[in-house]
C-alpha cells in the first residue's frame, strides 16, 4: 500500500517509519524540511515530500496518490494557542486528504472528569475533526513508556534525582501507562485492517506514584513520597520543568493529563487486536533502560523540529560571523568525531561551569537550558537536540552545524568544519549571529568578551581531544 507518514521526525513517527517498512508498505513521509531527516537509517528508502499541515497548499503533492496516511501531529511544543492551530492543521488535512481509504490518528486518554485540560481535549477534537471527514481510526493512549518517551524521562528523573519528595495528591490517581512496543504495533496492525473509529489502548493501570515507585525498584532505590493536597497543576509543572529536561511547555500538559484518573475500557482493542499483549509497566520500564543503556535510542521527545524554524544561513548585510581556526595533527574522522560528541554526558571541554551556568538562566526565562542532553552520546541526525541547540546540517566527517534554540535577541548557528590539510585537520569553528533589533546588538556587544575567551579554548581544546584520540 502507499502510506503517508506525518510527523516521522517525531518519537512515535520516527519509529513507525521502519516498522513500516519491514512490513513491504510503499513509504512517503511528510516534512516541513527534507534535511531534519537525511542522516535516519531509513531515509533513502522512503519518498520525501515537503509540506505542512498549517499550509494547505503544500499538502496536494504529499497526499497525491497515497491510499492511507498516518497523521502524527500536535502542535503542543509550538507555542502560541497549539489548540486552534492543531484544529485548523486537522481540518486542512481533511479537505485535501477527501480520497483516502484509512487515516490512522494517535490521541490521548480521556478522563472521565469534566475539567479534561487543554492539551487533551485538543487531541479529542482533532480526532473528532478526522474521524468526520475521513474513514479514521483513532487511538487513544495513555503515558508512553520507552527509551527516550517523555514520559518515560520524566518518571525517570524525577525518582533518579529525589531521594524524598512532597507530591501532590493526585499522583494517587490512577493511569494506564502503554510499551512504544504496544503502541506502534496497533498502529502498524491497523493498516491491515478497516477504519474502525476509537480504540482505547494500554496496560494495567496503575498510580502515578505506583510508576515512580516501581522505576525506583526496578533501579535498586529507594524512594520517599508524601503525597499533600497542595501543589497546583501548574506549579507541580514548573517543577518537573526544574528538576527533569522536560521543558515548561511540555511538562504542563503532562502534569495537567494526570490530574484526573485517566483509566479506560480496552476490551475492544483486546478483541480486534488479540495478537497484541500488552507489556506491563515493569516490563516496559526494564526494556526502556536497557535500550537506554545501550546506546540504542532511535528517537527521543527532543527529536520533533522543534518549535523555531529551520532557518539557512545566508550571506547579507548584517549577519556577524565570528571565526576561529587551528591545526591538529589528527585526521578528519577523529576531529569530526570529537566534535560531533559535545554537549550532553560529554559537557562541552572548556568552561564547562559557564556553559551550565548558561544553561540555568536559560531555563529561567523559559528555554530549553542544558536539560535535553543527546539521543546518542557520539552519533547525530539533522533535528537531533544537543543541549540548547539543534543540529541543522551534519555531513561527517567534515561539517557540524548547530542551530540555537536558547532564549536570545537574534538567531544564531556555531558551525565546526574539519578540513584535511598535509596529513592533519585545520579545524575551523565559526559562531554565527543574526542581532534583532537594539537588544541583538546589545547582547552580542556585552557578551563578546566572554564568547571570544570561550570560543577561544573550545576551538582549542576539541583540537587537544581530537589528537588525544588520534594516538589512542
Amino acid at each position: 500500500m502507499k502510506v503517508l507518514v506525518t510527523g516521522a521526525t517525531g518519537y512515535i513517527g520516527g519509529r513507525l517509519v521502519p516498522r513500516l517498512l519491514e512490513t513491504g508498505h510503499d513509504i512517503r513521509v511528510m516534512v516541513r524540511d527534507p534535511a531534519r531527516i537525511a542522516g535516519r537509517p531509513w531515509a533513502s528508502s522512503v519518498e520525501v515530500a515537503r509540506g505542512d499541515v498549517e499550509d494547505p497548499e503544500s499538502l496536494g503533492d504529499a497526499l497525491h496518490g497515497v491510499e492511507a496516511a498516518y497523521y502524527l501531529i500536535h502542535l503542543m511544543g509550538a507555542g502560541g494557542d497549539f489548540a486552534e492551530r492543531d484544529r485548523r492543521a486537522a481540518e486542512n488535512f481533511v479537505s485535501a486528504g477527501r480520497h483516502l481509504r484509512h487515516v490512522i490518528y494517535l490521541g490521548g486518554l480521556l478522563p472521565e472528569a469534566k475539567n479534561v485540560s487543554k492539551h487533551l481535549a485538543s487531541r479529542a477534537e482533532v480526532g473528532a475533526i478526522l474521524r468526520a471527514g475521513l474513514p479514521t481510526t483513532e487511538f487513544r493512549a495513555g503515558p508512553v513508556v520507552g527509551s527516550g518517551s517523555a514520559s518515560f524521562e520524566m518518571v525517570r528523573y524525577l525518582t533518579e534525582r529525589l531521594p524524598a519528595m512532597i507530591a501532590p495528591r493526585w499522583i494517587l490517581n490512577d493511569v494506564q501507562p502503554i510499551a512504544v512496543r504496544d503502541i506502534l504495533a496497533y498502529l502498524s496492525l491497523a493498516l491491515e485492517r478497516e477504519p474502525a473509529g476509537i480504540y482505547n489502548v494500554g496496560a494495567s493501570a496503575l498510580t502515578f506514584k505506583g510508576m515512580m515507585q516501581e522505576f525506583a525498584r526496578v533501579r535498586g532505590l529507594r524512594r520517599l513520597i508524601v503525597p499533600v493536597p497542595v501543589l497546583a497543576p501548574r506549579l507541580a509543572a514548573l517543577w518537573v520543568g526544574l528538576v527533569t529536561p522536560i521543558p515548561n511547555r511540555l511538562a504542563v500538559p503532562l502534569v495537567e493529563g494526570v490530574v484526573h484518573p485517566v483509566v479506560a475500557d480496552t476490551a475492544r482493542a483486546q478483541t480486534d487486536f488479540p495478537e497484541i499483549k500488552p507489556l506491563g509497566y515493569r516490563e516496559a520500564v526494564e526494556r526502556a533502560l536497557h535500550q537506554t543503556t545501550e546506546n540504542a535510542v532511535s528517537t527521543r521527545w527532543s527529536s520533533a523540529l522543534g518549535s523555531a524554524p529551520a532557518f539557512e544561513l545566508s550571506q547579507k548585510e548584517g549577519m556577524i560571523r565570528e571565526t576561529r581556526s587551528c591545526r591538529t595533527s589528527a585526521d578528519p574522522e577523529t576531529t569530526f568525531a570529537t566534535f560531533s560528541s559535545l554537549g550532553g554526558d560529554h559537557g562541552w571541554l572548556f568552561w564547562s561551569w559557564a556553559w551550565s551556568f548558561r544553561g540555568l538562566l536559560d531555563r529561567f526565562v523559559g528555554g530549553p537550558g542544558l536539560r535535553r542532553g543527546r539521543r546518542h552520546p557520539s552519533e547525530l541526525e539533522p533535528g537531533d537536540a544537543v543541549d540548547f541547540w539543534r543540529v541543522e546540517r551534519v555531513e561527517p566527517p567534515n561539517l557540524l552545524l548547530l542551530r540555537a534554540e536558547m532564549k536570545v535577541p537574534g538567531r544564531a548557528w556555531l558551525q565546526w568544519e574539519a578540513l584535511a590539510e598535509d596529513g592533519g585537520t585545520q579545524l575551523v569553528q565559526t559562531a554565527i549571529f543574526e542581532p534583532i533589533g537594539l537588544a541583538g546588538h546589545l547582547y552580542w556587544n556585552l557578551l563578546y568578551p566572554v564568547h571570544k575567551i570561550i570560543f577561544s579554548g573550545l576551538v582549542r581544546a576539541i583540537a587537544s581531544r581530537a589528537e588525544g584520540g588520534s594516538s589512542r
